[in-house]
């Protein structure tokens, strides 16, 4: 890996708290998302998959990303999600975030593309110097990026949610960018091998545990494969449930 990552070790794909009445808390959002800067995330990914982007509005998103960025230390990068179906919708979200201050983009691939190469060089145009990263993730935008496609794209970095062990040690030595695990059962493992890092939706839950897990603690490794057995079935309901009842956050989830 030769280029110098946005952040290295353990980030946090944050969830976005809703209100009773299903609207946006975003200063709640932004509270939690300091509690677990001060806890040792090294970055916080906004209106990801986690943080259910597919409900929110063009206006969530800035609101989201404005009070987030406001909240966490100036030090601690805060990533905009802003896939789309379109390399049309993803510009104009890229677009968006860079001017509401993204220290970089996380771009989900196009659904059933067999080149994602025009939808990344359209979203890179409207990033400017703002980093691009890829987001591979193919249970929710299949194909996914393959690992020969992801060599060539313009892009600083990858977020790889595949949960594939062979794919991550095909990938760390070839790939120029840096490459974070999105998957809690790999998160050792990705350490292991030498990738930038982990960006993990059950850091919302046990930020100590997964940072301990991908230094190398088997038993926090453990602890994570666990949660991400009971909170799959109703991610991210179950995941903000625990959150509640952790932390007294909303519970509130549109994507039940």
């Amino acid at each position: 890996m030769s280029a110098t990552p946005l952040f290295s070790g353990v980030g946090v794909a944050l969830v976005t708290l809703f209100g009773e009445d299903g609207e946006l808390a975003a200063g709640a959002t932004a509270e939690h998302a300091a509690r677990l800067a001060a806890a040792g995330m090294q970055a916080v990914l906004v209106a990801g998959s986690t943080g259910e982007a597919a409900t929110l509005e063009p206006e969530e998103r800035i609101a989201l990303l404005d009070a987030v960025r406001e909240a966490v230390p100036p030090a601690v990068p805060v990533i905009a999600g802003t896939g789309a179906p379109s390399a049309r919708q993803a510009a104009a979200l890229t677009a968006a975030a860079c001017d509401h201050g993204a220290d970089a983009v996380l771009v989900l691939s196009p659904p059933y593309a067999d080149d994602p190469r025009p939808y990344y060089d359209t979203v890179a145009k409207a990033a400017g110097a703002t980093p691009v990263l890829a987001y591979h993730f193919p249970r929710m935008s299949p194909p996914g990026i393959a690992v020969e496609d992801l060599l060539d794209l313009p892009v600083a970095g990858c977020k790889d949610s595949s949960g594939d062990p062979s794919r991550l040690l095909r990938t760390v030595p070839r790939f120029a960018g840096a490459l974070w695990t999105g998957s809690p059962l790999l998160t050792l493992l990705a350490g292991v091998v030498g990738a930038a890092g982990a960006l993990l939706a059950l850091a919302n839950l046990e930020p100590e545990a997964c940072v301990a897990a991908w230094g190398g603690d088997v038993a926090a490794q453990q602890l994570l494969a666990d949660l991400h057995e009971a909170t799959s079935p109703r991610f991210p309901a179950e995941l903000k449930h625990r959150l509640a009842q952790r932390h007294g956050t909303p519970a509130t989830a549109r994507l039940l």
